[in-house]
């Protein structure tokens, strides 16, 4: 055991990070670890079974951190893109692929498992792949998760059909009626368990302040559940999923990732390696065109299925597209489901080892693939339209509508003072609006632009851009076309307040300045310290610092002058403070 141990570290530790900087991502990494070391490869390890087996924990707790940060209110609203986009993916690609498998020979029970069980994807291995390149917040990210979990959910019906197919499943033999009622009694019980008692264990836990007994309690409770999910013929995994989702409002969801998230990474890897340990390499060796043509052929259509709803339902071109090649693959349902199967005599053994050759070669195949389209849709996308801007003639101008902008926004929005936006990021211009917020896609670094948006009628422009070079460059605009127009800047930090102040602006907001001052002064009334004093050192310290701001705007393009004045206003500082201590122990005394 510890030598298997010993070698899947080996095989990760050196795979991975080679696959990654090759840029073909970590999942990758981990199939071909599994390929080298399996049975089909050196031949290191065997029992790729109990591997893939006991690695399937890797998947339900993946599916639990995804749960904890999913609020029921979030998900309420996903249930639009869950049960359309999911439901027509399922539906459409399982005909499809039943079709295609009648056409092929098989007879119309086999030909209805395979094609349901080619139809679902790697929940496991699609998160994974978009969570590694950042795109799960994306639009198609968003609405393959939505996919996902509406094919964890469609699993629970065709569980119950199947005895009409004449297959008896072990651990799923109840009726169909039966089976259901089961298997709602144990949701309803998850769901009312995990709203009035998992947040009270949890804090009598947390009173307790042993770290790795809270840690073995929230493994305990993913396990719990997905283990009564199973009992019932459910999915773990959705299990684990919706005890994630019950507690996504607790205090203690950020605690709970943190401890789930090293056991959710070291096993959905481990889930990976078993996955390539599984590929018969044998059998792609003695029949090469027919498992290349099946996997082809899945791949094709599962991805055709994908881009067609994709685009009925919205999506532009490069986020259908990405859709359709995250998802083409077989998924880690259709590894039971094909043993349930040839146990019960509808698959033939020869079939099912085919059928799971081409699930784990799509697996294989979709990294590369994904990574060719992203790159392509990323250089033929181009940028959408600016917005024509109408805009009515208002007193304020906000340029960038970020955590900054937004919260002037929202300020002037109470105060009923109206003002418009101009945000060049057409992700959140995407976000903003989403909430009835008015903003307009456009760039304010173009003088037509301002035009359009009456800023020679304005009276005020807010800066709020993060990005330092492009925040120059409007307030340089702005300055040169509407020099009557006030501008209030956001500046990033220091150097970038100097450089602004290059450009005649005065009204400066450093970034994060006056929430770290705040901070200070909690800090030192925690520590004891008179609230008017606070106050009062605070306020020195401002008047302070911003005289030095002034002063070192002379000389900061020289550092060995700059560093100096530094050490000398920091030091003089000091002095002020210590005067100031000195004084009121005289006061007092």
């Amino acid at each position: 055991m510890l030598k298997e141990i010993a070698l899947f570290l080996a095989a990760a530790v050196i795979a991975v990070p080679l696959f990654k900087r090759l840029g073909l991502g970590a999942v990758l990494g981990y199939l071909f670890a599994g390929l080298l070391i399996g049975p089909s490869g050196l031949g290191m390890i065997e029992g790729v079974e109990r591997v893939l087996h006991v690695s399937e924990f890797g998947v339900v707790l993946l599916m639990f951190v995804i749960g904890l940060e999913l609020q029921i209110s979030r998900l309420w609203r996903l249930r639009a893109h869950v049960f359309g986009l999911g439901g027509a993916q399922v539906l459409l690609t399982a005909a499809a692929l039943t079709g295609c498998a009648i056409a092929l020979g098989l007879p119309s029970d086999a030909a209805i498992v395979a094609g349901f069980a080619l139809a679902m994807s790697s929940t496991a291995f699609v998160l994974q792949m978009l969570a590694e390149r950042k795109e799960l917040a994306d639009h198609h990210g968003r609405a393959a998760f939505s996919i996902l979990l509406f094919q964890d959910i469609a699993v629970i019906p065709f569980l119950a059909l199947l005895p009409l197919l004449g297959t008896p499943i072990a651990g799923h033999s109840s009726g169909g009626w039966l089976g259901g009622a089961k298997a709602l009694a144990v949701v309803v019980l998850v769901v009312v368990g995990g709203r009035y008692l998992l947040r009270p264990i949890f804090r009598r836990l947390a009173a307790v302040e042993m770290p790795e007994v809270f840690t073995a309690a929230a493994l305990l409770i993913v396990t719990g559940t997905a283990l009564a999910m199973e009992a019932v013929g459910l999915s773990m995994s959705l299990g684990a999923f919706l005890a994630g989702v019950l507690l996504a409002d607790s205090e203690y969801r950020h605690e709970l990732q943190a401890d789930i998230e090293p056991f959710k990474g070291l096993l959905l890897g481990l889930f990976f390696i078993a996955v390539g340990m599984s590929a018969q390499l044998s059998l792609v060796m003695l029949a090469p065109l027919v498992v290349l043509g099946l996997t082809f052929g899945l791949i094709a259509v599962k991805s055709s299925i994908l881009y067609f709803i994709g685009r009925v339902s919205g999506l532009a071109n490069d986020s259908a597209l990405k859709l359709a090649f995250a998802l083409p693959q077989g998924g880690e349902f259709a590894f039971v489901l094909f043993g349930v199967a040839a146990t019960a005599g509808i698959l033939q053994d020869g079939m099912k080892d085919l059928l799971i050759v081409v699930v784990t070669a799509s697996m294989i195949a979709t990294p590369p693939l994904y990574a060719l389209i992203a790159r392509w849709s990323q250089g033929k996308a181009e940028p959408p339209a600016y917005d024509p801007i109408d805009a009515p003639e208002h007193d304020i101008l906000i340029a960038g509508f970020g955590p900054f902008g937004q919260i002037v926004g929202r300020m002037l929005r109470v105060k009923r003072i109206p003002y418009t936006v101009l945000e060049r990021d057409a992700r959140q211009v995407d976000f903003v609006r989403q909430f009835g917020n008015t903003i307009f896609y456009s760039d304010a670094g173009r003088v037509e632009v301002l035009r359009a948006a009456k800023a020679d009628k304005a009276r005020y422009f807010v800066l709020a851009i993060a990005d330092v070079e492009q925040s120059l460059r409007i307030a340089e605009v702005v300055r040169r076309h509407f020099p009557n127009l006030r501008i209030f800047a956001c500046a990033r930090d220091r150097p970038h307040a100097m450089r602004l102040m290059d450009l005649g602006i005065t009204d400066i907001i450093r970034r994060s300045y006056a929430s770290s001052l705040e901070a200070a002064g909690s800090l030192l009334q925690a520590l004891g310290e008179p609230e008017q004093q606070i106050k009062r050192e605070l306020e020195r310290f401002r008047h302070f610092d911003q005289e030095t701001l002034l002063k070192q705007h002379a000389i900061y393009r020289d550092e060995q002058a700059l560093v100096q004045t530094a050490k000398e206003f920091s030091k003089e500082l000091e002095q002020l403070f210590e005067a100031d201590a000195l004084a009121a122990e005289k006061a007092a005394s």
